[in-house]
């Protein structure tokens, strides 16, 4: 037994509340369970309960032994002396308060329904790839489809928390912040933290003083990111050191704390290099991306403003070093959609926060109308019980999967719970 599944059984009230009786025999009435408290102190605030025929209002504490209230050292605590309930699993001892009253306790083994408890263990106790992998697919279409929609927001929100303090660190400037998210979401999962230091080690007025020339703006990201140091005798690589050793000087740069780039196991489109140079024409050709990308709202039209190539070194090259077949590299749809999920819509549903303003549904279609993402988490999930093939599904799936599942959070899941109260 857990003291999880006993605060679940409370929050839900999941037993038989008719004729309640303290230990001791008097009757409890519940008017109100209280609010679940996540922190230190008392369980639940806020109750309500007629004891015996006397109103009482404070906390409910829970455990799985009434002894554990000792072990925890309760008695010493002034903060537990409000508690006008002990709910236990198990009742072996009387608790007092500061002052020697004694504390009602409510036993709850004898009071929960059998099936419950025999369904929370079978739960928790599986060691397939999820605890529910068994009954998955027995889970309500509607029970579903909500909980992934209610998890995609939660994970918005998530993202939107870091944003609003890569806002804070920006000084309120979103178009900086913008530029932080973009670049590191331009290096993938291999390359995303090092895009991002390399972001952050560049204050991004720097960014819009060089925004107009693309060789001085590809020589300030390659020469942050430690891509001009070897010695080629190429013009291109040579122009682009010489720019770079001007602005280390005029800008005082310094790119102690960026991250190495990898190259190995990367698909030559996916190369820094390459992406590098197809983010720096982005920022050339399109001024103000901050406003733009708050004014379009379908996938077409962002397909067009990130369709974006390389500069004419990089149609022969992958790398400094040796040339390759001509190829205009352009930034594909699916990197695009990748670029929405991960960047676009985390920044408009943050900024509508910030104004509060309300584009829920404009976010939603926007989702909706992309592709599922590949990956294994989705793709298992999809076998279990295939659901709408959409982006929407897999970024709620994720979270399922990293904040859930894998965190044994089957009591806060709504899956988890459908299961748990079947019969």
């Amino acid at each position: 037994m857990q003291e999880d599944f006993l605060h679940y059984v409370w929050k839900h009230k999941a037993f038989s509340s008719t004729s309640l009786k303290t230990e001791s025999g008097e009757s409890i009435v519940i008017l109100k369970l209280g609010e679940h408290n996540h922190n230190s102190g008392p369980d639940f605030f806020n109750a309500q309960l007629n004891i015996d025929g006397q109103l009482w209002a404070g906390n409910v504490e829970i455990h799985i032994k009434s002894s554990d209230w000792y072990v925890h050292g309760h008695e010493k605590n002034k903060a537990y002396d409000n508690v006008i309930l002990h709910v236990v699993w198990e009742h072996d001892t009387e608790v007092f308060r500061s002052d020697n009253s004694v504390i009602p306790t409510l036993e709850l083994k004898p009071i929960v329904n059998r099936n419950l408890i025999t369904n929370y263990y079978a739960l928790v106790s599986s060691k397939s790839w999820i605890n529910c992998e068994t009954h998955y697919p027995e889970v309500d279409d509607f029970v579903l489809d909500n909980w992934i929609e209610r998890l995609y927001i939660e994970r918005l929100e998530r993202k939107s928390r870091e944003i609003l303090e890569l806002l804070r660190d920006s000084k309120n400037d979103w178009e900086a912040v913008l530029f932080k998210m973009l670049l590191k979401n331009f290096g993938l999962k291999v390359n995303g933290e090092a895009f991002f230091s390399l972001a952050n080690s560049v204050d991004y007025t720097i960014v819009r003083k060089l925004q107009s020339n693309i060789l001085d703006l590809e020589a300030l990201l390659f020469g942050q990111a430690s891509l001009l140091e070897d010695d080629i005798q190429e013009l291109y690589f040579l122009d682009l050191k010489r720019r770079y050793q001007f602005l280390v000087q005029k800008f005082q740069l310094n790119n102690l704390g960026v991250l190495p780039l990898q190259f190995f196991r990367l698909r030559p489109p996916n190369f820094p290099t390459v992406r590098l140079s197809q983010f720096a024409n982005l920022y050339t050709i399109e001024q103000q991306l901050f406003s733009k990308i708050l004014a379009l709202k379908t996938k077409d039209e962002f397909y067009k403003l990130f369709s974006k190539g390389v500069s004419s070194f990089w149609m022969t090259h992958y790398t400094f070093n040796k040339k390759s077949k001509s190829f205009k590299k352009v930034i594909t749809k699916a990197f695009v959609d990748l670029l929405l999920i991960n960047t676009v819509i985390p920044l408009k549903f943050s900024y509508a926060k910030y104004t509060g303003d309300n584009i829920n549904e404009e976010i939603f279609d926007l989702l909706s109308d992309l592709k599922q993402e590949n990956n294994s988490i989705v793709n298992k999930y999809m076998q279990l019980k295939p659901i709408k093939k959409n982006a929407l599904s897999s970024q709620g799936l994720l979270q399922l999967k990293q904040n859930y599942c894998d965190a044994n959070r089957c009591l806060q899941c709504a899956i988890g719970n459908s299961l748990i109260v079947k019969n």
